[in-house]
């Protein structure tokens, strides 16, 4: 199973966080197939792309439960759901 998930970077009390597509069976820090953000908890930056997030989703990735919180405290979950309920419907026109 692939999951999106936060990889640690930084050092000792000074951590930062790639957000980053894996293989749920890799290690946290380990062997990663995409990163596609950051985010920094000291300074409370956040960047993620959110055309690869969507395109890693519709294919099946999950989010960790700290990602998903992430999305939803930066208004995320809302710009992917619909994202994914347009493509529900471009597919239901199509059939």
């Amino acid at each position: 199973m692939v999951k999106i998930r936060l990889k640690r970077m930084g050092s000792k009390f000074n951590a930062c966080y790639k957000i980053v597509v894996a293989d749920a069976r890799a290690p946290r820090d380990g062997r990663f197939i995409e990163s596609i953000g950051e985010y920094n908890p000291h300074s409370k930056a956040f960047r993620v792309n959110e055309e690869a997030t969507i395109t890693w989703i519709k294919n099946g990735a999950q989010l960790t439960q700290t990602v998903f919180n992430l999305f939803r405290q930066h208004k995320l979950n809302e710009k992917i759901n619909m994202a994914l309920k347009a493509d529900a419907k471009s597919t239901t026109k199509k059939a």
